[in-house]
């Protein structure tokens, strides 16, 4: 099969489309085609060498965690699947090396979620890391009926599931930090709207009025918002972020690290095939183009997600 791979640690030219052996097919994993990979920052982390003291990683490495496909094989004691299903996942594994950024890939059967017929391979794609990454962080914080819930980087590939998520989960309002390019963006969505910065703390004061603070922080950047959202939280148990986990453990919040979860996954990809969750899709890339896609995401301002096809 082809691939997009690479052999060493760096920056996005370290990646190459390459000709690799077919993945081996275990007998609880299914065989797909790709049809398209979603690009996560997580796979720019792993492709820098950022994640070699969490995961093992083993050479030639395909990144890619998100994939959307059809089944083609399945492994001697799979029973729920057959060659010909739509599926999506997120199809982390235990060792970084066999990603989605190829024309196959094996996954365990216990990822998959069906994919509805109404919704395209992209848009499938796009949903299942970030989606995940939303809906257990909303949790782990018990996000329920009334609360006033804070999202940062409410226009990100996270953040703008989390805000419909919320309201999903009952949430009475949501806040989203965002540039003002994407205010009318957030808006859109459900949430409102408010300028990141030095002067957020007052901002999101004015905005809920009272003793000026919110139910439920996300944090989805870490740094400055951090330390503003310490500020913003009734209660820190009710702070969530996914990407500062020492300084959150050193402060009482929690930190939260997506983990596969099929009924979860097939639970947001039936919300987008119900019209009642909107997955953005700034742009999509031939999978030949993956140093592209990574050098769009490093840039910092995708509104969504960048999706690879295949």
């Amino acid at each position: 099969m082809k691939a997009i791979a690479f052999t060493r640690f760096g920056d996005a030219d370290v990646m190459s489309w390459q000709e690799l052996p077919d993945p081996l097919l275990g007998p609880d994993q299914v065989l797909v085609e790709v049809k398209a990979a979603g690009v996560n920052p997580v796979d720019f982390k792993i492709r820098a060498g950022y994640l070699q003291g969490l995961m093992p990683h083993h050479m030639p490495l395909i990144p890619g965690w998100d994939v959307s496909g059809v089944v083609r094989a399945v492994g001697i004691g799979v029973t729920d699947w057959k060659a010909g299903d739509e599926i999506l996942a997120y199809a982390r594994k235990d060792h970084v090396q066999f990603g989605a950024y190829a024309e196959l890939i094996s996954i365990p059967d216990r990822m998959l979620a069906r994919k509805p017929s109404n919704v395209d391979f992209v848009t499938a794609a796009a949903l299942p890391l970030a989606g995940l990454t939303a809906l257990q962080a909303l949790k782990a914080v018990d996000t329920g009926a009334g609360d006033v819930v804070l999202v940062h980087a409410a226009a990100g590939g996270v953040g703008h599931l989390q805000v419909q998520i919320a309201r999903e989960l009952g949430a009475a309002r949501v806040l989203g930090t965002a540039s003002p390019r994407n205010h009318e963006f957030v808006r859109s969505l459900g949430a409102e709207p408010v300028a990141y910065g030095d002067a957020l703390v007052d901002a999101v004061a004015e905005l809920v009025g009272g003793d000026g603070k919110v139910d439920v922080v996300i944090d989805n950047v870490g740094g400055l918002a951090f330390d503003q959202s310490l500020q913003l939280v009734r209660d820190r148990r009710q702070m969530t972020s996914i990407v500062d986990g020492p300084r959150a453990l050193e402060n009482g919040v929690i930190n939260t690290w997506a983990r596969p979860n099929a009924e979860q996954t097939q639970w947001l990809v039936d919300l987008v095939a119900a019209g009642s969750l909107r997955v953005e899709v700034q742009q999509t890339l031939p999978l030949a183009e993956a140093v592209k896609a990574h050098r769009l995401l490093e840039g910092g301002h995708v509104r969504g997600k960048v999706v690879l096809t295949a």
